[in-house]
């Protein structure tokens, strides 16, 4: 068994696509029609263009994805989170394109981590483990 999908709840293709892809760096790897302006659309990481993919999955019509996004939010809790190599070059990397962190990098023992909205209604957290 293997882990080749995760999804991120979105509230806009084009905008999430471009937040994934201009300002987080993925690639983009699918987008295929659904009808009725519904899309497949999936991004990669270009470390890893055949490894696991991120859907981006809209939540329009899903109140319960609504209200479990404004909880995390509300409570800091990101949705998800990536690894990093370099958690402060990406962090100063990112915050010079706009993006607003509620956590600077912050070391937490084994690891330091940092929480930033992705402007899709979610807090997302990049983090790197120390020691590697």
């Amino acid at each position: 068994m293997k882990i080749k999908l995760a999804s991120v709840s979105i509230d806009d293709y084009d905008k999430a696509l471009k937040f994934y892809t201009e300002v987080m760096g993925f690639l983009p790897k699918r987008d295929i029609p659904l009808g009725e302006g519904a899309r497949w659309i999936t991004v990669v990481s270009p470390e890893d263009p055949n490894g696991t993919e991120l859907l981006l999955e809209p939540n329009a019509g899903y109140p319960a994805m609504k209200a479990l996004k404004e909880s995390l939010v509300k409570d800091g809790i990101p949705f998800t989170a990536f690894e990093v190599n370099d958690i402060q070059g990406e962090y100063e990397r990112m915050k010079s394109l706009g993006v607003e962190f509620t956590m600077e990098p912050t070391n937490m023992g084994m690891t330091t981590a940092a929480v930033f909205d992705d402007t899709c209604g979610n807090l997302i957290q990049i983090y790197q483990i120390m020691g590697e």
